[in-house]
């Protein structure tokens, strides 16, 4: 009798199929790696737009948006606003509740000097100065130039004969010191860049004069309007140009920083003094301008 087959006789078995995915990296796509990433790189993107605008501007101008951004006072103790004793109130619950932000208001108090005075700015020729303080100040700087000249002339007899020859002339733009040639004297020997030397004396004095003053030196060469022979070798301009030219290096031998030469420039004969006669002497001259500082009077 043939075997009956293994396990005919046993019940079905129930077979459970467990499915498992693996997924070793569910810890890694969280969301909070993401929002930590992105305020690194906006940290980032801020640090380097703040190195960019360093580099991008002047110290003058750094110094204007530092002013612009600088602390104010703000007087809550008369609103009553935090109510501490530090600012002169009664402590919590001293006796008023306290006001609603929408009664809050700012009061903006000027900064002060050490002395008490209004401050207008920081810096030197910081352009946030009162403008008319810092025009005053030139004047006063012009006003001890002129001054100092006039003595150094007076106690030296070489210059002494060329007092009616210096002329200082306020204009907009400065104190403008002319130094004019006569029918008896001329600045320069005749036709050339050589200074005379009483004329150099009196360049040096007005060297001595402007050294302590921060003003910068515009100087302008003026000719009458006698021609060259030859154009080509030398004309009024060339001459005009020059003599510009040497009164500034004697100016610079004399002290002054070439920092402080703003423009030199010959006209010729373009701008006589003396319109109705332009080949008198008298239009040939020396301009040496002490300027207004920029952003004040005139500038």
């Amino acid at each position: 009798m043939a075997r009956a087959p293994h396990g005919k006789n046993e019940p079905p078995k129930i077979i459970i199929v467990k499915k498992i995915i693996a997924d070793g990296h569910g810890g890694h796509h969280g969301g909070a790696w993401k929002v930590a990433y992105a305020d690194f790189v906006t940290a980032m993107m801020a640090f380097f737009l703040l190195l960019w605008l360093l580099g991008a501007t002047t110290e003058k101008q750094r110094k204007g948006i530092a002013d612009y951004f600088a602390p104010t006072l703000l007087d809550t103790k008369s609103l009553g606003v935090g109510g501490g004793v530090m600012n002169g109130g009664g402590g919590a619950g001293a006796g008023r509740p306290p006001p609603s932000i929408s009664h809050i208001q700012q009061v903006i108090t000027p900064g002060q000097a050490s002395n008490g005075g209004p401050l207008y700015g920081t810096g030197e020729k910081g352009s946030l100065r009162n403008p008319e303080a810092v025009a005053q100040e030139d004047r006063e700087a012009f006003k001890r130039v002129r001054f100092q000249v006039a003595q150094t002339m007076e106690r030296s007899k070489a210059m002494e004969k060329l007092a009616k020859q210096v002329r200082f002339v306020p204009t907009q733009q400065g104190l403008r010191i002319d130094l004019v040639d006569n029918a008896d004297y001329s600045m320069f020997a005749l036709g050339t860049t050589t200074l005379q030397p009483e004329a150099s004396a009196l360049i040096g004095a007005i060297a001595d004069a402007t050294k302590g003053v921060p003003n910068t030196i515009m100087i302008r060469g003026h000719t009458d309007s006698l021609p060259y022979g030859d154009p080509r070798a030398m004309n009024n301009w060339m001459l005009s140009s020059g003599r510009a030219e040497a009164t500034r290096r004697r100016l610079f031998a004399g002290g002054i920083p070439e920092a402080r030469f703003e423009r030199i420039e010959g006209v010729a004969d373009r701008e006589p003094i003396i319109t109705a006669n332009p080949g008198d002497p008298r239009n040939r001259r020396v301009a040496i301008t002490l300027l207004y500082r920029k952003g004040s009077f005139g500038r």
